[in-house]
């Protein structure tokens, strides 16, 4: 396996649409960074500048510390997986994994040797001498993958992957990717726009808007101490509450209209870290506009008093007894309160 690295790298489009502004990155050997962001973010076209399917406008790649930035796809050395299985309909299972072995004119012993290697790391041993056509989403999925991982690349670029499968799929391939890739210790780039996919499968999370990352770090660390305002909601489910407010972390409030209070600021926390109390003890209060029930927790919104139409949202305990309309009041875990520069969106350091 090899490192990656982007040096200054940016894609503009002859029509002048900036696809990725000058990013720079390193990708350490055997680490599984995951690119995420909203729908035209970048990410993909970072993953295709990487393989070689786009030429950079600017900037160097290299791959395994050699600069690969104008060197074709199959000088590479990558394995890329895309959202579309793109397996041979009239080739089974083993011709479909050991097809670019025969290629490479690789001795016909070390090919059955890697085909039932790959195909016992994927469980799809029983599979072999199927064809995609007889197959489950989940299967073709991992036959895909075994086609990449088969071929012992110096790395993994996986444009995601599991899009097409439905949840309870989705959920189990994500597992097996985890532990294959633990298994393995292969130098992986994984593409998605889930923001759970991210944070459970990797090791540090690239969270982008508009071609740039705004926030690389591990992801306990992005959702515990996110860098701005667009990482604050886009990580994290339910995504955070948010609402102007003052720089100071007293009684709930709103921005000031006047006078020489506190700096204007983003006031960020997460539902989780709201409690229903007694009007006693709350930060604030207001009534209940709707109530989802999600098995394990219900989420609750709250119009919340001073704020307008500010709705906030809560997550309760399922058995937590709520009606609509009801009027609650509510405390929020001050030492899991988000501040953000309202005119930058940075945060703002804790105190």
């Amino acid at each position: 396996m090899a490192t990656i690295g982007l040096e200054e790298v940016s894609k503009v489009y002859p029509n002048g649409h900036v696809a990725v502004r000058p990013l720079t990155l390193d990708v350490e050997n055997g680490e599984l960074l995951v690119l995420v962001g909203p729908s035209g973010c970048g990410k993909s076209t970072v993953l295709r500048l990487i393989a070689g399917l786009e030429t950079p406008s600017s900037g160097r790649i290299l791959i395994g510390g050699r600069d690969v930035t104008h060197a074709p796809p199959q000088r590479r050395d990558v394995a890329m997986v895309f959202q579309s299985y793109a397996l041979y309909p009239h080739k089974t299972v083993r011709e479909n994994l050991a097809f670019a072995l025969r290629v490479r004119g690789v001795d016909p012993v070390d090919i059955e040797a890697r085909v039932k290697k790959t195909a016992a790391a994927l469980g799809i041993e029983a599979l072999l001498d199927r064809k995609p056509g007889q197959l489950s989403g989940g299967q073709r999925q991992r036959t895909a993958l075994g086609r990449a991982i088969v071929r012992e690349p110096q790395a993994f670029l996986l444009d995601e992957p599991l899009s097409n499968l439905d949840p309870v799929l989705r959920l189990g391939t994500r597992t097996e990717l985890a532990l294959l890739h633990r298994r393995l210790n292969a130098t992986t780039i994984y593409v998605t726009h889930d923001q759970e996919e991210a944070m459970t499968l990797g090791t540090r999370v690239a969270v982008m808007r508009q071609g740039i990352i705004e926030q690389l770090a591990p992801p306990l660390e992005i959702f515990r101490r996110p860098a701005n305002v667009f990482v604050a909601g886009f990580v994290g489910s339910p995504a955070m509450n948010l609402w102007p407010g003052t720089a100071e972390l007293g009684r709930l409030k709103a921005a000031p209209t006047s006078g020489l209070q506190a700096a204007p600021a983003i006031v960020g926390i997460r539902p989780h870290d709201i409690d229903l109390v007694s009007d006693a003890d709350a930060d604030g209060g207001g009534h209940v506009e709707i109530s989802e029930p999600l098995g394990p927790i219900t989420i609750v919104h709250i119009r919340v008093d001073g704020l307008g139409d500010q709705l906030i949202r809560v997550a309760v305990p399922a058995d937590t007894a709520v009606r609509l309309n009801e009027r609650v009041s509510f405390r929020l875990r001050r030492d899991r309160v988000h501040r953000f520069d309202a005119q930058s969106g940075a945060r703002i350091a804790e105190s």
